[in-house]
């Protein structure tokens, strides 16, 4: 019995961008499943957080059209985790007011606030004092701060700019299950750029891998391998089949 294929969430048409007169995405297409989890891998300097950031609309783009579920980007709720946590959380909040602060700008009131912060703290089993200052805080919990404030308003798609590249292996460990938890718990749509290769793979759905400049793609690889995934996975066969084949594809864009 054959199933049918997941709907589109976000459609991206002939996306076109240029830096500098140089041509970096010309009439680029994609389009992203509902409730899966895309992660971005490839060259450096190919524009991976460039994709995400015009996707999400922190970035203009030349020409071309971003569409999430046939809605402009204005009639979306997203959420973003950006690459630097120790900048994008507000010093002078405590890490409880960080993560309530997008729901009081909606107008929320206090006690709606105070009960989808503890949803997250259950989320994350958070065992820290939310009242202390982010930068009272481990990079590690920082991190966490940022995922729980990017998911507090509950949005349709998640961007993730390298949400690992500053964790210890614990902290990644950590973050890799509490991501696939909301994923899972959630349905909420996740884009994750990544450097490290192994990241990439292991809470993807689908791993992108883009090309050198001009940017286009080498090649979408699916990795149905049951969630949650524990830190063993690395070691399962089909892991390292697709992880095999992610790095193949690369190395051989390198080469050109």
């Amino acid at each position: 019995m054959s199933q049918n294929p997941p709907r589109t969430h976000v459609t991206i048409g002939n996306l076109c961008k240029e830096f500098g007169g140089a041509t970096l995405y010309k009439d680029f297409n994609l389009e992203i499943p509902y409730g899966k989890i895309i992660s971005i891998f490839g060259p450096n300097g190919c524009g991976k957080s460039t994709l995400i950031n015009m996707i999400a609309g922190l970035m203009p783009y030349d020409s071309g059209q971003v569409l999430f579920d046939g809605k402009d980007l204005k009639d979306t709720k997203i959420g973003y985790v950006f690459q630097n946590y120790r900048d994008a959380l507000f010093p002078w909040m405590s890490s409880r007011d960080n993560i309530a602060y997008p729901l009081r700008r909606t107008g929320m009131s206090e006690a709606k606030v105070s009960a989808r912060v503890e949803e997250l703290v259950q989320l994350f089993e958070i065992r820290f004092n939310l009242d202390l200052y982010p930068y009272e805080l481990s990079g590690g919990q920082q991190q966490t701060i940022s995922i729980m404030r990017a998911l507090a308003p509950k949005p349709e798609i998640l961007f993730l700019d390298e949400p690992f590249s500053a964790l210890d292996f614990e902290m990644t460990l950590f973050i890799r299950e509490k991501l696939q938890e909301a994923n899972i718990t959630t349905g909420t749509t996740m884009m994750i750029v990544s450097h490290d290769l192994e990241d990439a793979v292991f809470l993807a759905d689908e791993i992108l891998l883009l090309t050198r400049r001009p940017t286009a793609i080498a090649s979408l690889l699916y990795f149905d391998m049951p969630k949650p995934r524990l830190p063993e996975a690395v070691s399962h066969p089909d892991f390292i089949q697709i992880k095999s084949k992610a790095l193949e594809i690369f190395q051989a864009e390198m080469r050109k």
